[in-house]
């Protein structure tokens, strides 16, 4: 079936909009993307009917509750776990990693060693940095390989010992756009003995995610990079949650997943994260699709998934063919999301990012918070790169544009 990419865009409210009579092109993907209107009727529907916080006997209560557990059942089916004990909602994803950070620590002694690649997100990094810090354990960085842009078994293997505690891994880089694999390194690492700690943040923008497959013990995303609202969610094997020390109030419950609830919850993004999650139903219904929630999600993204495709071939062929830009990452699509960054042999990425984003094309540059993988580049520490980040609801039309526009500036 065609991928209805019209009324796709029509969910999106925010695509009409321009400044000062300047079409927008959201190549910023991979910062944030927009969110359908679905998001935004459910947000304001629960300040309208339902503002009310949780645990009383007031109508508005008693749906609320409703809300959070309809919500956690929802990620679940998500994510690919049968149980929603195992999903954990928060601010951000960097939060939730540095709450469960102090939890794990715990269970670690001095002398215990830790891993962590240097293609990860920042928020990946800092909290296992200072756990280390704070607990006297060894760290091991995993390098990638500059040929396949991902980390491969062969440089795990010798970094394993019986002492390896944690590994922390992303699946897909936010800034060369590399996929991991996931299933088989988590495999290696916990035949050593070793928790696995995987960052999807990336790569839940543009596939779909399956926990059970994968084997690792916790799995960080965060819904604002997947057309929600801003929030962090955490899937972790029920057995893992169930054996940490909990840093919550005396008196909040001891039962999952609200024992790792710090605080009241943001019940009206919770809200607009379900819509989120109506809104992947509905596209699944407009590509023919129907079955259970999970199948409408893997019917979902395998429409996004190849309406991207299309798009990030165009755009990746476009950049390999202009004159002084090398890309941070693979030259092809295998083995890598729709996440792309380049430097330039004479232009500045600040200065062509100003540029683009003055004429509509929104981007980002810098090191994206990748700062040990921009430092393992040899990146400019003070410019990085320019990063463009393409959506399932971009179009062909907007890749030429942008591409034009991107060559305009680097021809100046």
């Amino acid at each position: 079936m065609t991928f209805p990419i019209e009324a796709v865009r029509a969910q999106f409210p925010s695509l009409a909009t321009t400044d000062a009579g300047q079409r927008r092109i959201y190549f910023d993907n991979a910062a944030g993307t927009q969110v359908p209107k679905q998001t935004i009727d459910r947000i304001v529907d629960f300040f309208q009917r339902f503002n009310s916080n949780t645990g009383v006997f007031n109508p508005t209560s008693v749906e609320v509750d409703a809300l959070y557990d309809a919500a956690v059942e929802a990620m679940a089916d998500f994510l690919g776990t049968a149980d929603s004990s195992e999903v954990l909602i928060g601010a951000n994803m960097t939060t939730l990693t540095y709450q469960l950070s102090r939890s794990l620590a715990h269970q670690f002694a001095p002398g215990d060693e830790i891993i962590i690649s240097r293609m990860e997100h920042e928020g990946n990094v800092s909290p296992w940095l200072q756990m280390a810090e704070d607990s006297d354990l060894t760290v091991k960085w995993l390098e990638f390989d500059r040929d396949t842009w991902r980390v491969e078994p062969e440089l795990l293997a010798p970094l394993l010992s019986d002492r390896t505690r944690l590994l922390a891994l992303n699946y897909a880089s936010n800034l060369t756009g590399g996929v991991n694999d996931v299933k088989t390194l988590t495999a290696m690492a916990q035949a050593a003995g070793a928790m696995v700690y995987v960052d999807a943040v990336q790569y839940a923008s543009h596939q779909l995610i399956n926990v059970g497959e994968l084997g690792c013990d916790f799995l960080a995303c965060s819904p604002y990079k997947f057309y929600g609202p801003h929030l962090g969610v955490v899937f972790g094997k029920r057995a893992r949650l169930e054996a940490l020390h909990a840093y919550k109030l005396r008196c909040a419950t001891e039962a999952l997943p609200l024992r790792f609830s710090i605080g009241t919850p943001a019940f009206e993004l919770i809200a607009g994260l379900m819509g989120t999650l109506d809104y992947f139903q509905w596209l699944a219904a407009e590509t023919g699709v129907t079955g259970d929630r999970r199948q409408q999600f893997v019917g979902a993204y395998a429409a996004m998934g190849a309406h991207e495709d299309a798009l990030a071939e165009k755009l990746l062929s476009g950049l390999n063919g202009m004159k002084g830009v090398s890309i941070q990452g693979a030259n092809t699509l295998a083995n890598r999301v729709a996440t792309f960054s380049f430097t330039h042999d004479r232009h500045s990425a600040s200065g062509i990012a100003r540029q683009l984003s003055s004429a509509g094309v929104y981007c980002h540059w810098g090191d994206n918070y990748a700062f040990e993988l921009a430092k393992a580049l040899a990146l400019d520490p003070n410019e990085g790169v320019v990063r463009l980040g393409l959506g399932h609801y971009n179009t062909l039309g907007e890749v030429e544009e942008a591409l034009g526009i991107i060559e305009g500036v680097l021809a100046a």
